[in-house]
């Protein structure tokens, strides 16, 4: 679940809803080959669905030790690995892009590599990817390359959904989120604006006393429909 708080409110998006944007914006993006690409619809596909293995886990939000509501970050670590393999299976049947889930949950949990309780997760992401690739008759290089287009669509999504303030930087790109605008710098979309929407449940900042107390203010939260813009321009900061 991915958590924005206010000062008075908590504003939660599930991974599979951010995902689902992530989606969409890579489905306006016309630079860097993507339109004619080999892959485009493994790709778009993995985009869609990167984040698949998170959907039991953000049923309802994971109340923690200190009373507030854990995000996909401080959720424990058990989950966060567990989440991946039930993903990347799911995509058994279109293996390139398994493979490339697989391969983004290497890239972003690459802070652990050093980590002794993450050894066998990336052990396991490692032969998942290769197992996919091989299925799928692709390279592990090109499943690197073809996964820039899931790490830009995962991180401009993320920082809309997560309201990050401060630039984000991939590969040539520089992208930044000012009120409910995301520019990106050098332009992907030709000069087009894409909407950003994505679907989100309102809860009250505060210590919440139990599970019991939390499940009981999830059913009663507020639907609301977070909106923005995505367009080219110039990224300062």
């Amino acid at each position: 679940m991915i958590v924005r708080p206010t000062e008075l409110s908590l504003t939660l998006i599930t991974q599979s809803d951010h995902a689902a944007l992530a989606w969409r914006i890579m489905e306006h993006w016309v630079a860097d080959g993507l339109p004619v690409a080999e892959h485009r619809a493994p790709i778009l596909h993995a985009i869609l669905q990167h984040d698949n293995g998170w959907q039991e886990v953000d049923l309802a939000p994971i109340l923690g030790e200190d009373g507030g509501v854990l995000d996909f970050v401080s959720t424990p670590i058990e989950l966060r690995q567990g989440v991946w393999p039930r993903g990347i299976e799911r995509l058994a049947s279109t293996p390139m892009a398994a493979a490339l889930v697989a391969e983004h949950a290497i890239n972003i949990y690459s802070r652990y590599r050093d980590d002794a309780l993450w050894a066998p997760f990336f052990s396991q992401m490692a032969e998942l990817r290769a197992r996919y690739a091989g299925a799928a008759d692709v390279s592990l290089e090109e499943i690197a390359d073809d996964y820039f287009f899931l790490r830009a669509a995962d991180l401009l999504s993320l920082t809309f959904c997560n309201g990050w303030p401060d630039v984000q930087r991939l590969r040539n790109y520089a992208f930044k989120l000012e009120d409910r605008m995301v520019t990106i710098q050098p332009d992907p979309f030709a000069g087009a604006t894409v909407p950003l929407d994505v679907p989100a449940r309102v809860l009250a900042r505060r210590d919440y006393a139990s599970a019991a107390d939390l499940a009981e203010a999830w059913a009663a939260s507020t639907r609301v429909t977070v909106r923005g813009v995505l367009r080219g321009g110039d990224v300062r900061g």
